[in-house]
């Protein structure tokens, strides 16, 4: 059997390949998943990590928290290139809840400025505008035959 350390990084390298992490997070979460596999390998009672805003304070100010390059989370204060998939996995929330308990408005979105005008240009450079038009006048012209 392979050794807490192997296993920890096997998982950190899974999760790592699937999600933008910086070297930071790395370290920090083999740290976390190494400590997590000795306390079951020993069976000791796992605690979990992660801080429960009992008051429902931010973790991060919201001023912080909508970064150029990261958004970051105002549960647990981790950032990320966008907020949808992480509030669904680690919280068990929607964005529109996200958005109700922080008081965000409907129409700021849940990724990083950088992320959101990278997939912006794509679309201008796609020219997705305009196929959109094209098969809004297409349906059109089919509802009033």
């Amino acid at each position: 059997m392979a050794n807490v350390l192997e296993m920890a990084a096997e998982i950190v390298a899974a999760h790592a390949s699937s999600t933008t992490m910086s070297k930071e997070d790395i370290l920090a979460e083999i740290q976390e998943v190494y400590a997590t596999l000795s306390a079951l390998e020993k069976g000791e009672d796992v605690a979990t990590t992660e801080k429960v805003q009992e008051d429902n304070s931010p973790a991060v100010s919201k001023r912080k928290a909508f970064g150029k390059n990261q958004i970051f989370c105002m549960i647990c204060g981790k950032g990320f290139t966008t907020l949808k998939r992480h509030l669904a996995a680690a919280h068990d929330m929607t964005a529109k809840e996200y958005r109700t308990q922080f008081d965000i408005p409907a129409g700021t979105p849940l990724a990083s400025k950088a992320y959101s005008e990278s997939r912006k240009q794509m679309a201008i450079e796609r020219d997705l505008a305009g196929g959109l038009a094209k098969a809004r006048a297409a349906k059109g012209k089919a509802k009033k035959k």
